[in-house]
């Protein structure tokens, strides 16, 4: 009588001992072709999305207020306080009060989530509120993309990392 064990070595020996049939090789060919085809399909039809947003202006915010001229409309936009620093309470003013602006932050060379901009009227303009996290280098960029109205505008900005 058997047991299991040494069942399940005499299929372990079989299963070893087994050889390339034809048919096993043309499964493994057709397989490989299928794998082959979806990658070379993926690689010729990737789009970057960064190169389609082409429509939006783009500025860098610095210790200046960003000025975008865009269809003869003007639009200021200022960042306080600066230099900008993780993890503290950072605001964007944008000067035009037609229309409420939408905005969302995203880390341009790091991936670290996006980050939506509340938006609050003031006589001045708009006032939007944001925290961006602390990264593990010394210095990140960021960008902030505002739509207001038919606008799209990227304005990017450098966060520093809180002293120790």
């Amino acid at each position: 009588m058997k047991t299991l064990t040494s069942v399940t070595w005499e299929a372990r020996k079989i299963m070893a001992a087994e050889k390339l049939t034809k048919g096993r090789l043309i499964q493994i060919l057709f397989l490989l072709a299928v794998l082959i085809t979806a990658f070379v399909w993926r690689t010729v039809t990737y789009k970057n999305e960064q190169a389609e947003n082409n429509t939006a202006t783009t500025c860098q915010l610095s210790a200046e207020k960003c000025l975008s001229n865009k269809s003869g409309k003007l639009l200021n936009i200022s960042l306080m306080p600066y230099p900008a620093k993780a993890n503290q309470e950072l605001t964007i003013q944008i000067d035009n009060r037609n229309v409420k602006p939408n905005a969302s932050v995203e880390g341009v060379s790091m991936y670290m989530g996006t980050i939506p901009v509340t938006f609050e009227e003031t006589s001045e303009g708009w006032l939007g509120r944001f925290t961006v996290p602390e990264c593990m280098h010394d210095e990140m960029e960021w960008a902030v993309n505002i739509e207001q109205g038919d606008e799209k505008i990227t304005a990017t900005f450098l966060v520093k990392k809180q002293a120790e």
